[in-house]
């Protein structure tokens, strides 16, 4: 049974050196289901399962130009805490901002089940709020950046009468090369020199939901993965192409190497840049690197929230704006 809708209105003032403004939130999420998911092969590998649902921002007075989209998690990632960076931005540029979550812990959109779950979502917000279906904008760091890609795979490749119609992508250092991460996991394994517990969450779950290993089923990744280096065909490629691309990356080598050793192979930079080369090889003019330097971030420990966190969201916006359809 779902969940009564749950309203709750904040006035958030905004204050610029031009004017001030303010935002309407609403949310709707169900009940927690009392299961969890198994993660690993132990005795205690299993997480709890999460709240379903969105939380919805919308710019109060002033007409919705599109919207932006975040796949994000409402349990372990704090709920919706990248979307509401751009909140103020947002707003001041007639933007709504909706974040979704699935009932997945640390959901990778392995089965189309996520992908449905936040189709359904997606259609019916548009519709009770009378969205404008131009200028959709998926943004993401980490997870929710791979979700935005799986999900808009899953909508190109079923044929749903409802179909939003993206402007374009921001993608933040994230994997999109899960050949590479199943890799980078094994050495990290093997060496034996930093906390274990994410490779092998990772890797036990690319191994179940993908039925194997790259060496094993080498297929089944490059499904999975919007682009790879080892794939000489990298079909995934054409699904992005229609779309504006906007990619921040952040190499941190010396930090990778000196806090966990880790080598250029095992960096998210290197998928961002083999991706937006692949696009542009298929006829995509319209991509955009920025590249963080250390001076640009001055968190000590570097991940991908940090590096959502150091992007500078003015001019983020200010790229949304220039690919906006009138």
């Amino acid at each position: 049974m779902k969940t009564p809708l749950k309203l709750f209105l904040l006035l958030v003032l905004g204050i610029s050196s031009t004017n001030t403004f303010s935002q309407t939130i609403l949310e709707r999420y169900e009940p927690l289901k009392k299961d969890s998911l198994r993660v690993g092969t132990g005795e205690n590998d299993f997480l709890p399962f999460i709240q379903s649902g969105y939380t919805l921002m919308l710019p109060k007075d002033k007409a919705v130009e599109g919207v932006l989209i975040f796949l994000e998690d409402s349990g372990y990632d704090n709920k919706n805490k990248y979307a509401k960076q751009l909140y103020n931005q947002g707003a001041k540029s007639g933007f709504a901002v909706l974040s979704i979550s699935t009932e997945i812990p640390f959901d990778f959109y392995f089965s189309k089940a996520s992908g449905l779950s936040t189709h359904e979502v997606i259609r019916q917000v548009f519709k009770e709020y009378h969205l404008p279906n131009k200028n959709i904008f998926f943004l993401g760091t980490g997870l929710v950046g791979h979700r935005a890609m799986r999900y808009i795979k899953f909508m190109k490749e079923e044929n749903y009468e409802f179909q939003l119609h993206i402007a374009g992508i921001v993608i933040c250092n994230f994997t999109m090369d899960w050949v590479r991460k199943w890799h980078q996991h094994e050495r990290e394994i093997r060496i034996d020199r930093n906390n274990l517990w994410e490779p092998k969450f990772i890797n036990y779950m690319l191994e179940t939901h993908l039925n194997g290993t790259p060496k094993t089923n080498p297929n089944s990744y490059f499904d999975f993965s919007p682009y790879s280096y080892t794939d000489t065909k990298n079909e995934n490629i054409k699904i992005y192409t229609e779309y504006s691309v906007k990619a921040y990356i952040e190499p941190a080598i010396k930090y990778g190497l000196t806090t966990y050793l880790k080598t250029l192979y095992e960096n998210n930079a290197t998928d961002m840049v083999g991706f937006l080369a692949e696009l542009e090889l298929a006829g995509n003019e319209n991509t955009e690197l920025t590249v963080l330097q250390p001076d640009d971030n001055p968190a000590q420990k570097k991940n991908p929230e940090t590096t959502w966190n150091a992007i500078n969201k003015d001019e983020l916006m200010n790229w949304i704006q220039q690919q906006m359809k009138k």
